[in-house]
């Protein structure tokens, strides 16, 4: 039995106090807002433990669910309320837990042992032992026996805190005056604590006593706790002993216990005793993780066996394990040991897709010293981060660099750019071209460059063209990505002329154009109509001996199309079938598509049965959406029917625009509840209709006067957010023109009309 008397005497005090703790853990934390007037019926009664497991994810929700929980009457039972508070410290929210468990308590919702611990656990993880003890006056004011979890919970609390001695006092006390059972947390919270503390030799001597007296038998947690310590302090032959021990005992290792003990035999180069714990390791099944396999490497590579250690990562790899920056850090540091400083630099290289992972080791190895990093892998961590969004970071990061002593160059800076253009964050790429200056550090090629590009695409050509000409002034000479940039920004403005000013002075100055050159002079002449411009510079481009790429021909054939030489556009593609270029998905929708709008729908539907027997890869939906597109448009519905049947039959799952194009199709007909039963179906079959989709049907059942079903429709669209179309506005008006006492229009009027201020003209 447990003895009360020193703890319920002062059970009072206990309550006091605590009531005190929690209102300053309260005011640090800011109140929690409870019994808010939130929906009660946004989780059902019933399903409040599956809620709490599995749709609390973050505090808002626990609180808002704890509001909803202690309106409801009946209140929910204390374990629901118990799960609320421990899903709450999982999250980390310790202070909320307490915030919380406060609520209750002065609410006068029950409580039990269970939630009294997890109290006491959120005070001890706040590093706030002394406030677990207050709350455990709340046990007595309960009549709650505190059990072993409790006392279990404010042990580990105490050396949490490096409160040894205090840990260890209050453990004895509970074994002297039999407070409660000690069990294997409680032990195993000990033992970890001495560790910790460098007492190895207390804890093996309380293990002793585990294994002698037999009442809680110690787990392999425990075990290998102790092994760590042991090899830590140097205690090898000590840690394989008990190990031996462990086993005999019946207790099986698990990949921490080995993993200590290699560690502590590599410490000492202790080889043939690692290798025979790693072979033990497969015949055990255990399955050595990234730890052992970094230990190993690291241990090679300190030894000089940087070969050794490299095929230990290829094994690793082949295992499926993933290395993290200490892997790569020990292989590193292995070649720069040796001065191999290539294969250093192609270790670090093999993490630039892993920009987290990169930046990590970066980190290890300015902490370490071992290897220091130099302006290249800064400059490729930089660029990393920049290619990933993460601009603020890679400025903090040549920030450091230079505070480390190393100095940037132009890459540096190149990248740091490009990542600031790409946000349009000007000032700041000022501040760095002048930084440039400053450092006398050169602007190159790719510096003006970037700078070009971003402006043009800001449609800022003007500032552009300066920066071109103080390029021209360095003696920089531009490549034709640069005079590309510059034609491209030209372009975007409908300015082609310029473009082709800035094209021909490119070839005066001997830099021969690309076919990306050409591909953007090109669709900037087809833009403004000139197809004749377009055509000529496309043939010129052929007779230089530049082979169009597959890119080129589109814009042709889209541009050719536009204009409406369909008779051109089709010499052209029966030209690329001819020749090595390879015709695209894209190419293959733009043939159709322009067949289809310019009224030769037979010819695209012959060109799709051609592609079908030259197994052309049909598996693209947009082929078949352009045809079905071209079948509604000239009233064919029953082949527009049988083809979208057909996308079934080769693995094609409609999307939203292909059932929106043939609920156009059937309107359009006045076939009004086939329309409807292809909506229906569509969200049948998981596809959500957007607001086109809706748009579409308003607008056919308008047009039919089926005003009943519009206003359904209407509400529906009301409901998800879905903008009225200008042109669905504009037949609603004309309805009410021609049938102003309909009560059906009449409803939709008085419903939608004082909300059609603003409406889609998309």
């Amino acid at each position: 039995m447990m003895r009360r008397r020193g703890f319920a005497a002062a059970a009072s005090v206990y309550i006091s106090q605590f009531q005190k703790a929690s209102g300053t853990i309260a005011a640090a934390t800011g109140e929690l807002a409870f019994h808010s007037a939130a929906d009660a019926t946004k989780y059902p009664f019933e399903g409040f433990t599956n809620v709490i497991n599995n749709d609390i994810n973050k505090l808002e929700d626990a609180v808002g669910l704890y509001n909803d929980m202690v309106r409801i009457k009946p209140l929910p039972s204390v374990i629901q309320f118990t799960q609320l508070l421990g899903r709450i410290v999982k999250m980390k929210h310790y202070s909320s837990a307490i915030s919380i468990f406060k609520d209750m308590w002065f609410s006068g919702i029950p409580v039990n042992e269970y939630t009294l611990t997890i109290l006491i656990n959120s005070y001890c993880l706040l590093e706030r032992a002394d406030l677990g003890f207050c709350a455990l006056g709340l046990f007595f004011k309960n009549g709650i026996v505190p059990n072993a979890a409790t006392f279990s919970t404010l042990v580990r609390g105490l050396f949490r805190q490096h409160m040894i001695p205090q840990g260890q006092e209050l453990f004895i006390k509970i074994i002297r005056e039999r407070l409660c059972e000690p069990n294997g947390v409680m032990f195993g919270a000990v033992i970890n604590g001495l560790c910790k503390v460098g007492n190895t030799g207390k804890a093996v001597e309380l293990l002793r006593v585990m294994v002698k007296e037999g009442r809680v038998k110690p787990n392999v947690i425990i075990y290998s706790t102790v092994i760590d310590s042991l090899c830590k302090n140097k205690m090898v032959d000590e840690a394989l002993d008990l190990l031996h021990e462990m086993v005999e005992q019946g207790i099986a290792p698990n990949v921490v216990t080995y993993n200590c003990l290699t560690q502590g035999l590599c410490k000492f180069g202790r080889w043939r005793e690692a290798k025979v714990l790693l072979t033990e390791m497969n015949n055990f099944h255990v399955v050595r993780d990234v730890y052992t396999f970094n230990i190993v490497i690291d241990a090679l590579c300190k030894e000089g066996e940087v070969e050794a250690a490299e095929d230990v990562f290829k094994t690793m790899i082949e295992q499926g394990e993933r290395p993290d920056c200490v892997t790569y850090g020990a292989l590193m540091n292995g070649y720069c040991l040796q001065g191999r400083m290539d294969e250093a630099r192609r270790v670090f290289d093999t993490m630039v897709g892993n920009t987290g992972k990169a930046v990590e080791l970066l980190r290890v190895m300015v902490k370490e010293g071992r290897v220091k990093p130099n302006v290249i892998i800064y400059s490729t961590v930089i660029d990393s981060l920049c290619k990933n969004k993460m601009v603020d970071e890679a400025l903090n990061l040549l920030h450091e660099m230079v505070e480390q002593g190393i100095a940037p160059n132009v890459v540096t800076y190149n990248c740091l750019i490009q990542g600031l253009c790409n946000f349009g964050r000007w000032k700041e790429v000022t501040k760095l071209l002048t930084e440039m200056n400053d450092f006398h550090i050169v602007r190159d090629v790719f510096t003006f460059g970037i700078v070009i590009d971003a402006l043009c695409k800001e449609g800022e050509v003007e500032a552009a063209e300066d920066v071109f000409q103080t390029m021209l002034k360095q003696g920089e000479r531009p490549s034709c990505v640069t005079y590309g940039a510059l034609m491209d920004g030209y372009c975007l403005q409908g300015r082609v002329d310029e473009a082709r000013r800035v094209f021909d002075t490119m070839v005066a100055n001997g830099v021969v154009p690309s076919g990306v050159n050409y591909n953007i002079l090109i669709n900037g002449y087809f833009k403004k109509m000139r197809a004749d411009d377009a055509v000529h510079l496309f043939e010129e481009m052929q007779c230089k001996g530049l082979t169009p790429s597959t890119d080129t021909c589109n814009i042709v054939l889209q541009g050719l199309f536009r204009v409406g030489r369909s008779g051109a556009a089709r010499k052209v593609f029966d030209k690329m079938l001819m020749t090595p270029i390879t015709s695209d998905c894209y190419t293959y929708c733009v043939m159709l598509d322009g067949l289809c709008k310019g009224g030769h729908i037979e010819e695209a539907l012959n060109l799709l049965r051609k592609m079908e027997v030259e197994r052309v890869d049909l598996r693209h939906l947009c082929m078949y959406n352009i045809i079905l597109h071209g079948l509604c448009k000239i009233g064919r519905l029953d082949s527009a029917r049988d083809l979208f049947e057909s996308l079934s039959l080769i693995g094609l799952d409609p999307d939203v625009s292909t059932y929106t194009t043939m609920i156009q199709g059937l309107c359009s007909k006045g076939l009004l509840k086939e329309a409807k039963e292809f909506l229906a179906k569509m969200e049948e079959n998981g596809c959500l209709a957007n607001r086109i989709s809706y748009n579409v049907i308003v607008q056919g059942l308008l047009l039919g006067g089926k005003y009943d079903d519009a206003l359904v429709y209407l509400e529906e669209m009301d409901k998800r957010g879905s903008p009225l179309h200008s042109h669905t506005f504009s037949i609603l008006l004309n309805s009410v023109k021609e049938s102003e006492n309909d009560p059906s229009l009449l409803k939709i009027i008085q419903k939608f009309v004082p909300n059609m201020r603003e409406y889609s003209h998309e």
